[in-house]
């Protein structure tokens, strides 16, 4: 076959942590399908089409992208962040695998981009130095249960932990339960980083003890990190700088 589709990430939102790779299939790409927002970082230029669709129909996408690329298209499916991460690319292999035959032999590639947490992480210092784990906090496609069982255990083996998606006009609880389920489990005052709008001009970052937490701390454009028992707080002037040590006595 001749199309192509190629699950790009575009990054945290800054046009220049966006990688030349990617740049480079955008520039190649006939088509380009996700969700309206991200579609919309995509310059309109002669020769592309571009397919915005809403956030909800993951799998739709997915098919539509592939149905395109057999048709010879090349199409670029966009994610923010790393498309590998709580995005298009599971998506777009699951359609494969349970989709016409013809599309394992589609020209089919993964290129990486700069996830949320690793910005956000990297605006305050180096918080995630050490072990750390991703949950993505809604339960549109999970049982809570199973987050909430997810953030105990992540407590209990002292990660330092990255949260997606944590607060949302249809989930305005999620958050409240899962803060609870961390001030429970963790017992201490670790700091909790807010990252809004991370790497754009209005990003802000705010650091504060978990204990003093309360869930309308963030909302959908906020990546929220947590440190472990042992993250230090560097105070100077200016913005404190956060780390996790990399080594652990013992």
């Amino acid at each position: 076959m001749s199309g192509s589709v190629v699950i790009a990430g575009l990054g945290p939102g800054n046009d220049a942590l966006v990688t030349p790779e990617v740049a480079a299939a955008l520039d190649k790409a006939t088509d380009i399908v996700g969700y309206i927002p991200y579609v919309a970082r995509v310059a309109p230029r002669a020769g592309l089409t571009l397919h915005p669709s809403d956030n909800r129909v993951e799998i739709d996408r997915s098919r539509h992208a592939l149905e395109m690329a057999s048709e010879g298209k090349h199409v670029v499916v966009v994610s923010s962040g790393d498309p590998g991460v709580f995005a298009m690319a599971a998506a777009v292999l699951e359609a494969v695998e349970h989709g016409d035959p013809v599309w394992r032999d589609l020209d089919i590639k993964v290129l990486p981009g700069i996830t949320a947490m690793l910005a956000a992480a990297a605006a305050c210092g180096a918080p995630l130095g050490h072990d750390f784990c991703a949950i993505n906090l809604s339960d549109n496609m999970k049982p809570w249960a199973l987050i909430d069982k997810r953030l105990r255990l992540a407590a209990e083996a002292d990660f330092a932990m990255a949260f997606y998606n944590p607060r949302s006009k249809s989930r305005p609880e999620g958050f409240g339960k899962a803060l609870k389920a961390l001030q429970e489990a963790c017992g201490d005052a670790r700091p909790m980083i807010f990252a809004r709008n991370v790497s754009r001009p209005d990003q802000t970052i705010k650091i504060v003890p978990l204990t003093d937490v309360t869930e309308d701390m963030a909302d959908m454009r906020t990546v929220v990190l947590l440190g472990n028992s042992q993250t230090r707080i560097i105070e100077r002037d200016g913005a404190p700088l956060i780390y996790t040590p990399r080594s652990v006595d013992g």
